[in-house]
């Protein structure tokens, strides 16, 4: 069910954390609870075999992610979206992508956005810009669908990948949003050592 086009796409590891989180949080019977608020297209694809490195479409995750929301934090919908972002960072950054981990070091991270951007999306790139010993910007250009909901999931994955490198007291905030008109989004990070 990978999509073969150049449409805004997502690789499948994304939709797997999501999936994982929900066993997490309540086994089966959460993840039954958040497939049946999908419509039947979503659910055959969530049910059936995701492959990581498979291309899924976009819009497939944002509904879940929505439905994650409605279902785990229906009155703090934001506060679901960055947790379910620190979660993609924890189960990624101590699987797969652990190499881009250098503790003591968050801008050996940050200073890989580009390659990591890659690894999550198929339209659109990321940069890093060091500000400071314990600060820096990155931002996303291109991304073909922005929602703000989006973001916070990238908040929260950057809040805890930044954490795993060591950073204490991460603080992240989204100065610009193609969601709200600008013409990128912005995400001025800051950390203690």
């Amino acid at each position: 069910m990978a999509m073969d086009n150049a449409a805004a796409r997502i690789k499948g590891s994304v939709l797997i954390t999501r999936i994982n989180l929900l066993m997490k949080q309540g086994g089966a019977g959460r993840l039954q609870q958040v497939l049946q608020r999908l419509p039947p297209a979503d659910r055959k694809i969530l049910e059936g075999v995701i492959m990581p490195i498979g291309w899924y479409p976009l819009e497939l995750n944002l509904r879940l992610d929505a439905a994650i929301a409605d279902a785990l934090s229906p009155r703090d919908r934001n506060k679901a979206f960055v947790e379910m972002g620190r979660a993609s960072a924890e189960e990624n950054l101590t699987g797969p992508h652990h190499v881009f981990i250098r503790k003591g070091d968050p801008h050996f991270l940050l200073s890989h956005a580009p390659e990591i951007y890659r690894l999550y999306y198929a339209v659109g790139a990321r940069s890093y810009e060091k500000t400071g010993p314990r600060g820096g910007v990155l931002r996303t250009m291109g991304a073909e669908s922005v929602t703000e909901a989006d973001c916070l999931t990238i908040i929260g994955w950057y809040e805890r990948a930044i954490e795993m490198s060591g950073g204490r007291d991460v603080r992240i905030t989204h100065s610009k949003c193609r969601a709200r008109g600008n013409g990128h989004c912005e995400y001025h990070c800051a950390w203690e050592a």
